[in-house]
């Protein structure tokens, strides 16, 4: 049986936010609820909870993939990391936040919303990727 599909144009916003251990394993035991809201994470989820492009689907709005990992790095001479110190191999708890912006979003809305995350990116270098894209829809 074939079920017919579409296509829907977006803008994927991926973001790299460092985590303390706390919080990674609440990330891996599921309770989101119990994230310090001023956290990092909890300040990039509140962004994207504010009423704005990020995460719209739809009738389902806020909407985040949210997923843990680890950053590894080594910090030059010059650089003034978060997390660890220059020349030694450093691993940073990382949550990664996959979002999805309509394409025909507002540019306006959509660029104060990115200068909101990296306002609040704790990174001196942060990891936040855009890409055009499209996402598979029932027709």
């Amino acid at each position: 049986m074939s079920v017919k599909h579409a296509t829907r144009p977006v803008i994927a916003l991926k973001i790299h936010c460092p985590t303390d251990l706390a919080t990674f394993r609440l990330l891996h035991t599921g309770e989101l609820d119990a994230i310090d809201p001023h956290c990092p994470l909890g300040r990039m989820i509140a962004i994207v909870r504010e009423d704005g492009p990020l995460g719209h689907f739809g009738i389902y709005r806020s909407v985040i993939e949210l997923a843990s990992g680890w950053e590894l790095f080594t910090p030059s001479s010059n650089a003034r990391p978060t997390l660890g110190s220059a020349g030694r191999h450093t691993a940073s708890p990382t949550a990664v936040l996959t979002l999805y912006i309509p394409a025909d979003a507002e540019e306006d809305a959509v660029e104060a919303a990115v200068a909101s995350i990296l306002a609040e990116h704790p990174w001196e270098v942060p990891v936040i990727e855009t890409f055009r894209t499209a996402i598979v829809t029932r027709a």
